[in-house]
């Protein structure tokens, strides 16, 4: 007998035999144990997963001397007629060179007669995505209602292509890619049946490559019989096929994550000079780091992690050292990559800067996580201004019981006999709130007489509540500041530089909100109105002196502009050469108002952490 290719000489036979396809073979299996067979099936899946062998299988089981039946006979002459391709009454049409519309009439007139001797006249057609449009027309009928004695298999790498009439009259079974542990069991069998011995690496390494296919497995173990007779090592599989030891994969992933630059070009280089091929390198990398991201999601689900114990031993040490933002970011990266690598002209080069790339993305931060860490500065920063000995203005706490209020002085203030006239006069309480609407108590009005008094300890509460609604206008008020009250209006200021601010914030849908956030702190009926306040407005601009001119020690600095110095991923990096206004981002603190020296600013504790958390420093520009 003429020698046969492994790939044919261990197909499957039987349900039992097929890889990794249960949930196809178990469904047929039960279709024929309870008699309910259908008229057309559409087997779907990627190359060499079984599905041609799955309908001859399925094929014997209905056309079995005693059928239809599982457990046919290995003896019985219709099932080897079927096995040995010479079965009259189960004829395979090769779709891709049989797709026109006349071979398709002429198979609508073949379906109306019997079956030569079997009981069904069956039709595998392979490839059927390649019929024309007017072939499936034409076959639409003959498949909706076709004789009681036939029957109609597809199988099809593509199933987007097979037009929606002809889905719908098929029962549609979708195969799977065969996990890389089912592979290399197989693989191993058949090595021991052909006496060949063989590393469990080289196993891996073949079942790897296969991508899924144990038909594409098997060709390889058959050629690689060829080239290194009964004794088959990890070193001939790689290089035969181009493929990556799992050990200098694994080791290149490491310095990636690590952060080790030069490590990783000399690792990169040196698989590159060994003849690697850069495309299935860099989808090796691809596999990896999707592997982290979702050892990161599922706590190393097995079911989602084909790996190896060794790959899965390192995936733990590796998750350990970077978050799910970077192994998403840099997976990204080296996707972007494996689109343009077809094009490059230089393979090694454009693989580099990628590997660099993917490298700086891996400390990548959301930007819900750069919001949360400014948060948690902007409370440190207030905690430690308190800390420092400012004193807090303590307002007065409405007893609603007695329906009065107590309202001591803040403690540590100066008294008003030691200020100077315009001191004097900022001192002084603004005038009173308006009562509000009638039958508010008396627990309502000392609220409100307590807003007046601490005009700053409101404002942060409405800052507030504010935040907890809409983080946009709560973005908007950190750089404004309260001016007075008049009457039932808080007077809102902006300074001019951020006078854009002002008009994004006077909007109906803000007044709305704001208006309810004041009801809420015990404020009824009032109303805000924002204004751009001019130095000398009592806002955060200084006061000029007589004359129009600021004093010396009062000059504004050049603009402070913060740049970062080493930016590793996108969640950290800064706009280079942003102009640091009156407040910061993160505490509404101010940290570069016009009149400070350069030393205040960089002495600030809270442009120290920020510039700390940014990696960022800062430079003085030109006047």
């Amino acid at each position: 007998m003429s020698y046969q290719v492994i790939a044919r000489k261990y197909r499957p036979q039987r349900f039992s035999e097929v890889v990794g396809q249960e949930h196809v073979t178990r469904t047929l299996a039960n279709a024929i144990a309870q008699n309910r067979i259908a008229h057309a099936y559409l087997f779907c899946g990627p190359r060499g997963t079984g599905k041609t062998t799955i309908a001859r299988i399925f094929a014997k089981c209905l056309n079995a001397t005693n059928g239809p039946t599982v457990d046919f006979s290995d003896d019985d002459p219709r099932c080897r007629e079927i096995t040995e391709g010479r079965s009259l009454d189960v004829l395979e049409i090769d779709a891709a060179s049989n797709r026109g519309i006349d071979e398709i009439r002429g198979l609508r007139e073949t379906v109306q007669y019997a079956p030569a001797h079997s009981r069904f006249k069956i039709y595998i057609i392979d490839e059927v995505h390649m019929l024309t449009k007017e072939a499936f027309n034409a076959l639409l009928k003959t498949l909706e209602e076709p004789p009681e004695h036939v029957k109609f298999m597809f199988a099809t790498t593509e199933p987007e292509k097979v037009p929606a009439t002809i889905l719908s009259r098929c029962q549609r079974f979708d195969l799977r890619r065969i996990p890389t542990a089912l592979i290399v069991r197989h693989l191993a069998h058949i090595a021991r049946a052909e006496g060949v011995d063989i590393e469990e690496a080289a196993l891996f390494a073949i079942a790897r490559g296969a991508d899924g296919g144990l038909r594409d497995a098997e060709s390889t173990l058959d050629q690689l019989i060829s080239f290194c007779g009964s004794r088959i090592q990890e070193a001939d599989v790689l290089a035969m096929f181009g493929l990556t030891a799992r050990d200098q994969l694994l080791g290149l992933t490491a310095a990636m994550v690590a952060g080790r630059r030069g490590e990783v070009v000399r690792r990169l280089d040196q698989l590159l000079t060994q003849g690697k091929d850069p495309g299935r390198l860099l989808a090796d990398l691809l596999l990896h780091f999707r592997n982290l991201m979702v050892w990161h999601l599922t706590g190393g689900d097995p079911e989602l992690l084909d790996v190896s114990e060794a790959e899965r031993t390192a995936l733990q040490e590796q998750a350990a050292q970077i978050t799910w933002e970077g192994a998403h970011q840099m997976v990204e990266v080296l996707a972007d990559a494996e689109t343009r690598l077809r094009e490059a002209a230089s393979k090694q080069i454009l693989l580099e800067v990628a590997l660099l790339r993917a490298m700086e993305a891996r400390q990548a931060m959301s930007l819900e996580r750069v919001l949360e860490q400014l948060r948690d500065l902007r409370a440190t920063a207030t905690e430690s201004v308190t800390s420092v000995g400012a004193p807090p203005v303590e307002r007065a706490v409405a007893t609603a019981a007695g329906g009065g209020s107590e309202n001591p002085a803040p403690r540590g203030a100066p008294s008003a006999a030691g200020l100077s006239r315009p001191e004097q006069a900022r001192a002084e309480p603004p005038p009173a709130l308006g009562a509000g609407p009638a039958g508010t108590g008396g627990a309502v009005v000392e609220e409100v007489k307590a807003a007046e008094t601490d005009l700053n300890g409101f404002w942060a509460r409405l800052q507030e509540a504010v935040g907890k609604v809409s983080p946009f206008l709560r973005t908007y008020l950190d750089h404004a500041r309260p001016l007075r009250w008049e009457q039932q209006t808080l007077v809102i200021g902006f300074p001019p530089e951020w006078r854009e601010y002002r008009d994004l914030a006077d909007t109906p849908r803000f007044h709305e909100l704001l208006q309810t956030k004041l009801q809420e702190l015990r404020a009824p009926g009032a109303h805000v109105k924002f204004v751009v306040s001019e130095p000398g407005s009592g806002d955060i601009s200084p006061r000029p002196e007589p004359g129009g001119v600021f004093p010396e020690e009062a000059q504004p600095p050049a603009a402070a502009v913060v740049q970062p110095e080493s930016v590793e991923g996108p969640g950290a990096r800064a706009p280079r050469g942003k102009t640091a206004r009156s407040r910061s981002a993160a505490s509404g603190a101010p940290v570069a108002q016009e009149g400070l020296r350069m030393e205040d600013f960089k002495n600030d504790p809270l442009i120290q952490k920020a510039l700390e958390m940014f990696k960022a420093r800062l430079v003085q520009m030109g006047r």
